[in-house]
């Protein structure tokens, strides 16, 4: 889910914080502080996630003396790097909510989750969350916002050309022909640019198969990366010869181009249909584009599963706190401060409790997330709880745009990227 941002929000830093807690340990005063380092979610300092954490930090305060909430708010652009140089500095904070948990969880640095939440509030998390919050068979990762992919068109566009929004990839084809015809600038986008390409490369993969089908996405069902498998291959083959080879993916080149540009273009009515999060709902509201949502097309009828992005929150163990940190937990992750958070930056609940409530909800910010909410229970995450995933993303984001590249080899890239998994995966186990 990259809704991230650009700039700094900086309110302490990690090295001030050191005076802070030279006096607090986790036993002796009674006095604590808790300093959590998180993601800005919002676009502006008008709605940064600053504000939603201060008055969560204040509520909890005012109802437990002994302990202060020092947070550090930092755009999606920093935040994981700035939590990695503390904890390289030896100054981890007790808290981070971040992108990702498994290096840290190797290297013994965080506490499992059971030693921190209720049993309630563990129960309450949705179960494939909480599966891939999980390393070496033990929950470290704690979900903290989720989103998924829907295909959104413009209705407008669509209308002028006469078609109806596709349920199958030769549709999708025969749609992206109409628009092209009709002068629509991309008739489909296909953002496969180094921002954000990890994400886009998934959805494809996933429906790259049918309902039933397996063996697509960057693994199989037991872990092992399978990025050179036969479908995932043939999806890309497809998508080189079907779409960008007949000029139906615009006038930038697929590798070129990147997630925040494509959702640009779409919000200026220049898009026919991408694969969208969110957060595009609002953006494309604000510039009066008439856009309808569906699930992703699938190769012959509904794709396999919807790609599903989570955020994580994590305790390290370094300061100790371990009771503060979980009771400070179990209040974050209370119904109703999780559905304000979601309701506050477009993401959809972690938790079962605030799922329901939003399902139920007629509320019509509510009812414009009910697509992604329906996509979520079947919707497949990225293998977070592999420490080589952050090398194979990398290596996605700066190669898959070639597969579909004019006298690109979907086949050669894909097998030079399986390689780069292999050989991740064997280097982080050893």
């Amino acid at each position: 889910m990259r809704r991230r941002t650009a700039g700094t929000i900086a309110v302490v830093s990690a090295l001030g914080m050191t005076a802070v807690l030279g006096g607090c340990g986790s036993t002796g005063s009674s006095d604590v502080t808790l300093r959590l380092v998180a993601a800005d979610y919002g676009d502006s300092a008008a709605n940064s996630s600053k504000k939603y954490w201060d008055a969560l930090a204040k509520a909890y305060e005012d109802t437990h003396s002994g302990v202060k909430i020092e947070v550090s708010v930092y755009s999606w652009n920093d935040v994981d790097a700035k939590v990695k140089e503390m904890v390289a500095a030896g100054h981890a904070p007790d808290l981070a909510q971040i992108g990702a948990y498994a290096d840290y969880a190797a290297a013994g640095k965080l506490y499992p989750a059971s030693d921190l939440l209720s049993i309630r509030t563990q129960a309450d998390f949705l179960s494939q969350l909480s599966d891939a919050g999980q390393w070496n068979h033990t929950q470290y990762g704690i979900p903290f916002a989720a989103s998924t992919r829907v295909l959104f068109y413009n209705k407008t566009l669509f209308a002028k050309a006469g078609i109806t929004p596709p349920t199958t990839w030769d549709e999708l084809a025969a749609d992206a022909r109409a628009l092209k015809d009709k002068g629509v600038k991309y008739p489909v986008a296909l953002p496969l640019g180094p921002e954000e390409a990890q994400a886009e490369t998934m959805q494809w993969l996933l429906s790259g198969a049918g309902a039933t089908s397996g063996g697509n996405g960057y693994t199989d069902d037991v872990g092992t990366y399978t990025i050179d498998s036969a479908q995932n291959v043939d999806t890309f083959t497809w998508l080189k010869d079907d779409l960008v080879g007949k000029g139906l993916t615009g006038p930038v080149a697929p590798g070129k181009l990147n997630r925040a540009d494509a959702f640009a273009a779409f919000a200026d009515g220049q898009v026919g249909m991408l694969n969208g999060h969110p957060t595009l709902i609002q953006q494309a509201e604000k510039k009066g584009v008439q856009f309808g949502m569906v699930p992703m097309p699938g190769r012959t009828g509904k794709a396999r599963a919807s790609m599903g992005v989570a955020d994580w929150m994590m305790a390290f163990k370094q300061n100790g706190h371990r009771d503060r940190i979980g009771d400070f937990l179990n209040f974050v992750y209370s119904e109703k401060n999780v559905l304000e958070f979601s309701r506050d930056y477009g993401l959809l609940p972690v938790t079962g409790s605030a799922s329901t409530a939003m399902s139920d909800s007629d509320a019509p910010a509510d009812k414009a997330l009910h697509p992604f909410l329906d996509q979520l229970p079947t919707s497949e995450l990225y293998p977070v709880g592999k420490t080589s995933w952050a090398a194979v993303a990398a290596a996605v984001k700066q190669n898959i745009g070639q597969a579909v590249a004019p006298g690109g080899s979907p086949s050669g890239v894909l097998t030079r990227l399986q390689a780069t998994a292999t050989a991740a995966d064997s280097s982080n186990a050893s």
